[in-house]
């Protein structure tokens, strides 16, 4: 449990303690709506304002320029912008609570395998034949690494991590709970009213700082390399095909399907359940609506589009509008030319 005084918090988040006592302790992080006793938050957003002067909190993180308007139950620990400061407490609870370096007795180690300094291997973890792991790297419980793949430093595989032989993971990687990297990608050939396997013999590419959510799956390519170059990150339940390349710093919501192929560029944004059809190629800077398909290439950079297929956003919402009032003009359509019959009877 996490259990610091006010005076440690403010040394560590470069702050001024106001009111309270140095020796009081904390034992939390919590929200500010949601403060208790012995818990610490913050205050960023104006709109929470009114928390402060109710919350149960022993302290809260604010601005220099914060002013009370009413009495304050709780210390105040004043720093230049609160919502840094919090989110930099954030991560030292983060690395105070995670596990130590070690390897536990019930983890396999292949003979051959090179495991770095500092490293951290879970219960029941297997390190395959000429497997590399990186100093600092953190594998939790039940993690896979396959044969020759490689961890560089930092990485972290959250418990049930899947890595196939071969895969290559840059620094600085986190690979959230059931992600799978370098599984077969979908390749097979019509063969007399079947279907006959294509052997997938590449591998998969994850360059630094590359964020892979949970039971998100990275396919190998058929050959050479599917890649997710540096500063990448995918949220949970997403696919990515075979021979995929995906740019610098691109960020993808859940549930979106890149199919084999395909060239995503640089500082891309896709929203849930975007759908990219194969062989496609997306420019740099392309930004995609929350279930827009795409049937073939974007590369107009740095454009947005909504829909299936896409099309540019106020387009979409006239359609849209127009979507909803589909009955009423079908109606006026069939008034419209039962008039027009008549006219053309009397004439």
């Amino acid at each position: 449990m996490l259990s610091f005084t006010l005076e440690q918090i403010a040394g560590i988040v470069g702050g001024k303690l106001e009111g309270g006592q140095p020796d009081t302790q904390v034992y939390t992080l919590c929200k500010i709506e949601e403060g208790h006793p012995g818990g610490l938050t913050f205050l960023a957003n104006p709109k929470y304002t009114p928390y402060i002067y109710e919350t149960q909190a022993s302290a809260v993180i604010v601005n220099n320029d914060f002013t009370p308007e009413q009495p304050v139950k709780a210390a105040l620990i004043r720093v230049g912008n609160s919502y840094e400061s919090f989110a930099k407490l954030l991560a030292f609870y983060n690395e105070y609570t995670t596990p130590k370096p070690g390897v536990s007795p019930l983890a396999y180690i292949a003979p051959d395998a090179k495991i770095g300094k500092d490293v951290y291997i879970g219960e029941f973890a297997v390190i395959a034949e000429g497997a590399e792991i990186g100093d600092g790297c953190k594998i939790y419980p039940q993690c896979y690494v396959g044969s020759h793949a490689r961890l560089k430093e930092n990485c972290i595989l959250y418990p049930g991590v899947k890595i196939y032989s071969f895969s290559q993971i840059g620094r600085s990687c986190i690979l959230q709970a059931g992600a799978v990297i370098g599984a077969d990608g979908f390749g097979f050939a019509p063969n007399n009213g079947s279907y006959e396997k294509i052997p997938q013999i590449g591998n998969v590419v994850l360059e630094d700082n590359v964020e892979i959510g949970a039971n998100t799956c990275v396919d190998k390519a058929t050959m050479g390399s599917t890649v997710i170059k540096e500063g990448t990150k995918l949220d949970n339940l997403i696919q990515i095909g075979h021979n995929v390349v995906v740019g610098k710093n691109t960020v993808m919501a859940s549930q979106v399907g890149i199919a084999g192929s395909t060239k995503v560029g640089d500082n891309c944004m896709f929203g849930g359940q975007v759908g990219i059809a194969g062989h496609s190629v997306i420019a740099n800077g392309v930004k995609l609506g929350a279930q827009s398909g795409a049937p073939g290439s974007i590369r107009k950079e740095n454009s947005t589009w909504l829909g299936t297929p896409p099309i540019d956003p106020s387009t979409f919402i006239r359609a849209t509008i127009h979507f909803k009032n589909f009955d009423s003009l079908v109606e006026r359509l069939k008034t419209v030319e039962k008039e027009l019959n008549e006219l053309k009877n009397k004439a």
